[in-house]
Order: C-alpha cells, then structure tokens, then sequence
C-alpha cells in the first residue's frame, strides 16, 4: 500500500499533538498526584499516544496493555467487542485510566470500562486522543480528550488504515482511495 498514491487532508500537525500532550499530561498529572494511577492501553491503535502521553507525567504510573476487536478489517464497528488479551493485573488499590486513540460509537470504551470495574479498581477513567461525539452510539463521554474532530475517516498518529500509516506523526483524513483495493 503506498501513501503516494492516496489524497488525505491534514487534520492534526504533529506540533498540534504535542501541544495537546503536554496539556493532558499536566492536567492528569495533577489529578492523579496522590493516586496509584494504572494505564491500560487499548491496542494496536494507543500505542503511539500511550507512550507519548505517559512520557508527559510527572508522576509514577504502571502500564497494561490489552487487545480488543470490534472493526476488523472495516472502517466501522460491528457493534460488538471481543477482548483479546485481558490484563493480568489485580486493580485492587488501583485508579485506572483506559487510554485509546479514538472513540466514536463508545462501544468499545464503554465495554471495557465496564470490564475492568469489575476488577475492582477506586476508580475507572478513559482518555482518548480523538473523538467523534456524532457517531456515539452509547452513553460516553470521555474524561479526558485531546481533539473532537468531524466524521472523516482518520489515519496516522496510531491509526491505521489496512495496518498501515500506524507510524505517521500527524493524523489526516483519507479523502479518496486507491479504487483497485
């Protein structure tokens, strides 16, 4: 798959990011300065934003990582969330912070925030790099958020389209796409 050959308009700089990483960063390191805060990363698409966002923190956190699918290969929600790899961690004396790249129907944040508070944790909070409150589909709201954007497909930053683009600095939206696929 070769970007050359696709038209995407820039919806993020990456100096766009940064700034809003910082942001978030003072402001959950202020929030969780007395806590025992835990990060659990939704992967693949947080990967990027977690290690940035907790490079940002300026105090102890913990990472966890875990695997759900709900998109596939598509560019939508099936409306149902699968977890691939749950986290081993016991979250008893833990406040949690669910980190993900982009929440727009809530499904997949809602169900996983719901999962883990089962798991006992104080407290279970999300935070998002993206989100599209149009496209909810479920009571959500994220707690802390760096962009709302329009209903565009995006890509970069973490996202991906067709596992590439993950390793852009900045997110664009597709606007048209390479019709052989």
């Amino acid at each position: 798959m070769d970007i050359e050959k696709k038209v995407w308009e820039v919806l993020l700089t990456e100096r766009e990011i940064n700034e809003k990483l910082e942001h978030l960063g003072k402001q959950i390191s202020e929030e969780y300065d007395d806590k025992n805060l835990l990060v659990v990363s939704l992967l693949k698409g947080s990967f990027i934003f977690t290690a940035d966002i907790v490079r940002q923190l300026s105090i102890p956190v913990r990472i966890e990582f875990m695997t759900t699918s709900s998109y596939g290969d598509s560019e939508e929600t099936c409306g149902r969330v699968k977890i691939v790899t749950d986290i081993k961690q016991d979250l008893a004396g833990y406040d949690v912070l669910v980190v993900d790249d982009i929440t727009d129907s809530g499904i997949t944040m809602k169900f996983v925030m719901e999962h883990l508070k089962k798991k006992n944790p104080k407290s279970v909070r999300s935070c998002v790099l993206l989100d599209k409150p149009n496209r909810r589909k479920v009571e959500l709201t994220p707690d802390y958020l760096g962009f709302t954007i329009p209903d565009k497909f995006v890509v970069g930053y973490g996202l991906n389209y067709g596992e590439y683009y993950r390793n852009i600095p900045y997110v664009f939206a597709v606007t048209s796409r390479d019709r052989r696929k």
